[in-house]
C-alpha cells in the first residue's frame, strides 16, 4: 500500500527548536537577545507539502533556514531521515553536511536576485554538481542539466541565455531546476510565487506540484498567501512571533479554524465574488517586538478574546482533533468558523 502524507514517517522533525539571536548590549550592560524561532516542534511527513504562514516577521523564513541547518540551532533539535541516513543537524559534521546539502535545497522568493548574472542558465543548473562533485565528467553534468531542465519545462536554447533574457516565472523556474538538480528529497521554498504575477503564479505552483508527485519530494512551502497555500499544501502550520499557534490538515484548517490568529487570517482572503459582504476581522496594533514579547499568550495584545489567564500563562499547543494541534486556551469555546459567532462571542 502506498503512503500518503498522513501515514508516512517523517523526513524532518524538530522538537523544542529555538534559534536565538545576541543584538547586542543594552542598558547596564545587559545582552539583548531575540528569540526568532522560540520552542517550536513539527514534523514534516515524506512525500508532503506543508505549508507554513504568518505575518511578515513572524520567523517563517528563519525557521525554515534552521531547518535546512542555515541558520544557529540555539536549542532543541532537528532530525533529518530519509530511506538511507538520519542526521542530527545540531551534532552534524562535515561530512555529513556536505551529503545534507545535496538532500535538502531551498528555492529563495526573489528570482531576480538569486541568479547570477554573469552565468548561463546550463552553468547555474550545474554548479551544484560541480561543487558537490555529484558527476564526473562534463558529459555527464549536461546530461542532468538536461533532464532537469526538460523537467522545469525549459529547453536546450534556454541553457544558453543569460538571466536577463528571462521573465520572473522563466527565472524563477531556472531556480527551482537549480534546486533539484543534486536529487534533494527535501525543499524548503521561501515565498517561491510572491514576487510573480497570479497567472504565473499559477503555472509555478503546478510545477512544483508535479515535481512533488512525480519524484516524492517533501516541501516546506512557506507562504503569506492563504489563498496559495490552500491551492498546493495537506497541512498548514500558522506561525505568529516565533511560535506555532495552530498546525492541522489543509481541509480542517480551513473548514474550522480553532485560533482567533488563523481566523483573521483566514477572514482576509478576498472574496471572487465582487458583491459579497466584507468579512475581514481587523487585528488591532502592530506585532508586538521579538525582543520584548507580550508575558502568557504572546497574541493576547491583539485578541479580542483574550482574559487574565492569557495574559498570565502560555498556552501549550495541544492536539484537539487528530492531527489538530492549537495553542488557545479557549480553543473549545468559541467557533471561529462563523462569522456571526465570532462577533457575538467576545468575552466579558
Amino acid at each position: 500500500m502506498s503512503e500518503t502524507p498522513e501515514t508516512a514517517p517523517p523526513v524532518i522533525t524538530a522538537r523544542n527548536l529555538t534559534v536565538r539571536y545576541t543584538l547586542g548590549h543594552g542598558l547596564f550592560g545587559r545582552k539583548t537577545h531575540l528569540d526568532a524561532v522560540d520552542n517550536i516542534s513539527l514534523s514534516i511527513a515524506r512525500g508532503s507539502f506543508f505549508g507554513l504562514v504568518g505575518e511578515s516577521g513572524s520567523g517563517k523564513t528563519t525557521l525554515g533556514r534552521a531547518l535546512l541547518h542555515a541558520a544557529p540551532i540555539s536549542d532543541g533539535e532537528v532530525i533529518y531521515a530519509d530511506e538511507e541516513v538520519r542526521y542530527d543537524l545540531r551534532k552534524i559534521g562535515k561530512p555529513e553536511l556536505k551529503d545534507y546539502r545535496k538532500r535538502a535545497q531551498m528555492i529563495f522568493q526573489d528570482p531576480y536576485a538569486a541568479l547570477s548574472p554573469r552565468m548561463t542558465v546550463r552553468d547555474i543548473i550545474a554548479e551544484p554538481l560541480e561543487v558537490m562533485g555529484l558527476t564526473k565528467s562534463r558529459a555527464e553534468t549536461d546530461a542532468r542539466v538536461r533532464e532537469i531542465a526538460a523537467k522545469c519545462r525549459l529547453n536546450l536554447e534556454h541553457l544558453r541565455r543569460f538571466p536577463h533574457a528571462f521573465s520572473g516565472g522563466q527565472r524563477q523556474r531556472i531556480s527551482i531546476a537549480r534546486a533539484l538538480v543534486s536529487g534533494p528529497r527535501f525543499i524548503v521554498a521561501d515565498e517561491a510565487v510572491a514576487a510573480l504575477d497570479v497567472s504565473i503564479q499559477a503555472d509555478v505552483l503546478n510545477l512544483l506540484k508535479t515535481i512533488q508527485r512525480d519524484m516524492g519530494i517533501s516541501f516546506l512551502f512557506i507562504s503569506h498567501d492563504l489563498s496559495v497555500v490552500a491551492h498546493v499544501c495537506d497541512h498548514v502550520a500558522v506561525m505568529y512571533l516565533g511560535q506555532l499557534v495552530e498546525t492541522a490538515p489543509t481541509r480542517a484548517l480551513f473548514a474550522r479554524p480553532r485560533h482567533p490568529y488563523t481566523s483573521a487570517l483566514l477572514s482576509a482572503i478576498p472574496s471572487l465574488d465582487p458583491d459579497a459582504p466584507k468579512t475581514a476581522e481587523k487585528l488591532e496594533g502592530e506585532i508586538p517586538s521579538p525582543t520584548n514579547p507580550p508575558p502568557g499568550c504572546k497574541f493576547n495584545t491583539r485578541c479580542r478574546f483574550a482574559r487574565p489567564e492569557c495574559r498570565q500563562s502560555a498556552p501549550a499547543l495541544r492536539e484537539l482533533a487528530s492531527g489538530h494541534r492549537v495553542a488557545c486556551h479557549f480553543a473549545e469555546e468559541f467557533d471561529f468558523s462563523r462569522a456571526p459567532q465570532r462577533a457575538a462571542a467576545a468575552p466579558a
